[in-house]
C-alpha cells in the first residue's frame, strides 16, 4: 500500500467489532492475554530475531540518558520485559563506561561501576496485561536483572508529573486505545527536556524487498502465528492494526502536537519497524 492510498489513521487502536475506547481496550486486554504463553517464542520466530536487534538499537539511541545515574527510565506497554531488559543492560554498560572513563586512577573500576549500577534506579517496565507482566518478572529473576514491572494503563499512568527523564515503548503504543492521550501521557510523566522513544511497525516503504515483505507480514505471519499459538485473531489483528497506525510522518506530527519537540526519524527492515525519538518542551 503506498503512502497515497494509506488510510486516514484512527484516534487509537480499533480492533474489529470495537465500537469505542473502551472496548477497543477490553479487546486488547483479552488478546494479549491469550497470547501471553506464546508470545516470546513468536516475536523471534516471526521476526528471524532481528526483534531483539531493534530493541538493542533503541536502547543504545538512549546510552547518553542512561548513563546518568539519577536518570529514571519507564517502558510503557513493556509486555514481557524485552526492551525494559534492553534499557536495562544498556544502563550497565554506559555506567560501565562512565565509571571507568571518571576513575581511571582507581585500581578496580568494575567495582566502582557495579557500585554506581546499584545506586541507579531501576528501570521500571509497565502493562496492562497481567499475564504478561508474570513472565516479565519470571524473566528478570532468571536474568538477576534489577529491572522492576508495575501494572499501569499507558493512558492513566499512576506516577506523578515530571517524574521520568526516559520514557519507551516497543510495538505496544500502536495498540493504545487513543494515541494522542497516550503522547500526552508520556508529556505529563516526563521532566523538562526528558527523551522519548517509540519504535513501532509501520507499512513497509518502496525498494524491491518492499513487496515481498509486505506479503509476508499481511499473509504468512498471521497464518503462522495463528497456528502456533492457537489464537487467529491475535496475529489477524496485528497487519491491520499497522495499516490503521499512523504514518511516520504523522506520528511525528502529533507528538509535536502533544508537547514534543526535535522528532527524530529511524527506519530499519525496509521501513517497516521506525524509531521515533524526542524530547519534551
Amino acid at each position: 500500500m503506498s503512502a497515497a492510498s494509506k488510510p486516514a489513521p484512527v484516534p487509537g487502536t480499533r480492533p474489529e467489532g470495537a465500537r469505542d475506547e473502551r472496548e477497543a481496550a477490553d479487546h486488547v486486554h483479552r488478546m494479549f492475554t491469550r497470547i501471553a504463553p506464546r508470545y516470546d517464542f513468536l516475536n523471534h520466530l516471526l521476526s528471524f530475531s532481528l526483534d531483539r536487534l531493534w530493541r538493542r538499537r533503541t536502547a543504545s539511541r538512549f546510552a547518553r540518558v542512561l548513563a546518568r545515574p539519577d536518570a529514571r527510565v519507564l517502558d510503557l506497554c513493556c509486555g514481557t520485559g524485552d526492551l525494559t531488559f534492553a534499557l536495562d543492560r544498556a544502563r550497565a554498560k554506559a555506567l560501565r563506561s562512565g565509571a571507568q572513563a571518571a576513575v581511571r586512577s582507581v585500581s578496580d573500576p568494575q567495582s566502582a561501576a557495579d557500585a554506581q549500577r546499584s545506586q541507579a534506579a531501576p528501570v521500571i517496565g509497565s502493562d496492562f496485561v497481567e499475564p504478561m507482566l508474570t513472565r516479565a518478572r519470571e524473566k528478570s529473576r532468571a536474568a538477576h536483572s534489577s529491572a522492576a514491572f508495575a501494572a499501569a494503563d499507558a493512558l492513566t499512568l499512576p506516577f506523578a508529573d515530571a517524574s521520568f527523564d526516559l520514557v519507551t515503548s516497543a510495538f505496544g503504543f500502536r495498540n493504545l486505545a487513543n494515541y494522542e492521550q497516550g503522547l500526552r501521557e508520556i508529556a505529563r510523566v516526563l521532566k523538562p527536556s526528558g527523551e522519548v522513544g517509540i519504535l513501532e511497525f509501520s507499512e513497509p516503504g518502496s525498494g524491491p524487498l518492499a513487496g515481498p515483505f509486505r506479503f509476508y507480514f499481511r499473509h504468512i505471519l498471521p497464518r503462522v502465528g495463528g497456528a502456533i499459538s492457537g489464537d487467529n485473531d491475535g496475529y489477524a489483528y496485528l497487519p491491520g492494526s499497522v495499516a490503521r497506525f499512523p504514518s511516520p510522518s504523522g506520528l511525528a506530527s502529533l507528538m509535536q502536537q502533544c508537547g514534543f519537540a526535535d522528532v527524530r526519524i529511524a527506519s530499519w527492515n525496509f521501513g517497516s519497524v521506525v524509531l521515533h525519538s524526542a524530547r519534551r518542551v
